[in-house]
């Protein structure tokens, strides 16, 4: 324990100058340095307070050139959990920078102690810090009067400057700019330290700097943007909060002629999330007036293929979404002249696959870039640039690979924007065209077939919006689907095949596909869709029935005998499909056969096959299926009218042979009853 004799001294128990009790004590108070910084870690709060107090007392009316042995020690007790210590070390850090002795040399060292303290947790000391750093400019202004005399009378207050900040004193920015060469090298060091409350305090001092440095940060940015890199990569939300406002503290004060020629200089390199954090920062710090001459340089670098399409790591497409953000929210209608180079960005941002959040999130900046051009919506975007978009993105498209990037963009482009894609059809289709030829990359084209079969499914809203669709049907049908329904080994085939199955039944499911073009193509598609029904996928088979069977009803009296006789066999061996659903369909496409043959020509030529077909569904009339039973039951109905007495006589013989005789019954009464109702 302290005894009375060796009671700490301070500020109010000063030695009487010129005596020989302050001689004294100047001669032995480095002694005291050693057990004061033993003790300055004591476990008691009360104690390390005394001992602080004690250490700025003996400092300051002993030997000054003991600070060097206690800065360590009083940095460290900045970190103290008790607030009254770290008050503690406010104090006797300010009095030492307004009253010691020597202090003009150790104000690169005292300084960032004593600015350390305005980011505190409690306010009380905060307010202690930042009353003790005005007296303290205040006395540095007097005392270099003639020095700053002309920056005092003609200085002009910067036009853009933080809201809700007060700006502080010019003693105490001169102070600053003039020691920030000495301080950001150990602070830049501090930012990366392994101790993560070292690099949450580095950064909060970080802050307060750049704050009082104004534009005398320009002559540092190279060191500042390269340890900004590394701590907006840190784990702590804190230290990358803090630099994110420091970096916005650049925008504000430094030239963008300067940081922006850096920052996108590191682009060239490896761009980084941090980097792009750093950058939409800078922008959001920027005066709009002051950017915008430099905004065209902006929008191409951002834009990019090494920029934008980089990496499709989550973390860095939020930030280069962040990016066209901040130059929304702080250009506003300028904008307008990157227009298409943030559009670009925003695309490839959407493209990004497995992140439904950031797709929303990058569909909501595309409605404020639109918003602050006073247009209607992101549909307008695009109706504006869509040509371009198209052409931008299929500048390569002849080499493209299942890897290629671009193919995610037109997903995007193609989906997303509506109806203004009916508007671009030639050069939508041309795309398609080149990449969906046999000979190109299977996994790439099965993922545009996916994408064209999207479009078809909702046709008049998206690529017959304009009803432009049906010029490009000949096109599309003969060069992009036919080729790929053609039989190739390998599941990636069988896929292509499936889509392509799916396309067409989109197009003449929504009718886009009108009788007379049926009519035209039936001869190139029926032998593919024939050929489909015999497919492992039972969406193949399904879809090749409905196919089949709606292009009988639309042009089945204008086929001949051959492809009459050729259209059936593969429906016929539907019915024993294991999909339920594709033997109803089956059933169906069956009974537009017979309808076909109502009152034409070609019905005594095909009573043969009339005759096989009659004695092949009274087997499936014993199917197990209930649902089947009735189909086919219906499909004998509207057969039955061809020729009523070779069915009876055909039900006669089967009805000795199946197990449920009853739809066999059923179909001679309705026969009966069909003759009746004719007599």
């Amino acid at each position: 324990m302290w005894s009375a004799s060796c009671r700490p001294l301070s500020s109010t128990t000063t030695p009487r100058s010129g005596g020989r009790a302050a001689e004294h004590f100047h001669m032995q108070s480095e002694s005291l340095i050693k057990p004061l910084m033993q003790t300055i870690s004591h476990q008691h709060y009360r104690v390390r307070v005394d001992v602080i107090q004690a250490t700025g007392a003996v400092i300051q009316f002993g030997n000054g050139k003991s600070v060097d042995d206690v800065l360590s020690h009083l940095a460290q007790r900045l970190f103290d959990e008790i607030p009254k210590v770290r008050q503690a070390v406010t104090a006797v850090i300010g009095e030492w920078l307004l009253h010691l002795r020597d202090r003009y040399s150790y104000f690169h060292k005292l300084i960032p102690l004593l600015l350390s303290g305005i980011a505190d947790d409690i306010p009380e000391n905060m307010t202690l810090a930042w009353t003790y750093w005005e007296k303290i400019g205040l006395q540095w202004e007097k005392e270099n009067e003639e020095d700053l005399k002309d920056k005092m009378d003609f200085s002009v207050p910067p036009s853009h400057y933080p809201k809700g900040v007060t700006r502080p004193r010019l003693g105490c920015r001169e102070l600053v700019s003039r020691n920030l060469s000495k301080v950001l090298p150990g602070l830049c060091r501090d930012l990366t330290d392994w101790v993560e409350s070292t690099r949450v305090k580095a950064s909060q001092l970080l802050c307060v700097l750049l704050l009082h440095a104004e534009d005398h940060i320009t002559q540092h940015m190279e060191l500042l943007l390269r340890a900004l890199y590394q701590a907006c990569s840190d784990e702590e939300s804190e230290v990358v909060r803090n630099c994110v406002k420091a970096a916005e503290l650049i925008g504000t004060f430094v030239s963008p002629k300067v940081s922006l020629r850096l920052i996108t200089s590191a682009f060239e390199v490896t761009p980084k999330p941090s980097c792009l954090m750093v950058l939409a920062a800078v922008i959001r710090g920027s005066p709009k007036e002051i950017l915008q001459p430099h905004l065209t340089n902006l929008g191409s670098t951002l834009s990019q293929a090494g920029v934008c399409q980089r990496s499709e790591e989550v973390l860095y497409m939020e930030q280069l979404l962040c990016c066209v953000q901040a130059l929304i929210e702080v250009c506003q209608d300028n904008c307008q002249e990157i227009c298409l180079q943030l559009m670009k960005v925003l695309v490839t941002v959407m493209a990004v696959p497995s992140s439904q959040h950031l797709k929303e999130k990058a569909e909501e900046t595309m409605r404020s870039l639109a918003e602050v051009q006073q247009l209607d919506g992101f549909l307008c975007l695009y109706k504006q640039h869509i040509l371009q978009l198209l052409e931008w993105v299929s500048v390569s498209h002849d080499s493209w690979t299942c890897y290629s990037p671009e193919i995610l963009q037109l997903d995007v482009i193609a989906t997303h924007s509506g109806p203004v894609i009916g508007e671009a059809l030639h050069d939508f289709i041309l795309i398609l065209k080149t990449c969906l030829q046999p000979n190109k990359d299977p996994q790439m084209r099965l993922k545009l077939f996916t994408v064209l079969s999207e479009l078809l499914q909702k046709a008049n809203e998206t690529v017959n919006s304009r009803g432009l669709f049906p010029s490009y049907l000949e096109t599309v049908i003969k060069d992009i689907l036919a080729p790929n329904l053609q039989w190739h080994a390998g599941r990636t085939a069988a896929a292509i095949r499936t889509t392509a199955v799916s396309c067409l039944w989109a197009l003449i499911h929504c009718q886009v596909l009108a009788p007379e073009e049926i009519l035209q193509v039936k001869d190139v598609l029926m032998p593919q869709i024939i050929a489909a029904m015999d497919e492992d996928s039972h969406i193949s088979r399904l879809l090749g029935c409905r196919i089949v069977g709606s292009i009988l009803k639309v042009c089945g009296r204008q086929l001949d005998e051959m492809q009459l006789g050729k259209a059936y066999p593969e429906v016929l061996r539907r019915l024993d499909d294991a999909s339920p659903e594709v033997r109803l369909s089956a059933a169906h496409t069956l009974t537009s056969w017979f309808t076909c043959l109502r009152d034409s020509d070609l019905k005594p030529a095909m009573k043969s096959h009339i005759e096989f077909l009659y004695q092949e569904l009274l087997i499936h009339l014993d199917d197990q299926d209930p649902n089947t039973q009735n189909a086919v039951l219906e499909v004998l109905k509207e057969g039955s009218v061809l020729y009523p007495g070779l069915l009876v006589r055909e039900t006669e013989v089967a009805i000795g042979k199946h197990r449920t005789p009853l739809r066999c019954h059923q179909l001679l009464r309705h026969i009966q009853s069909a003759r009746e109702a004719a007599s």
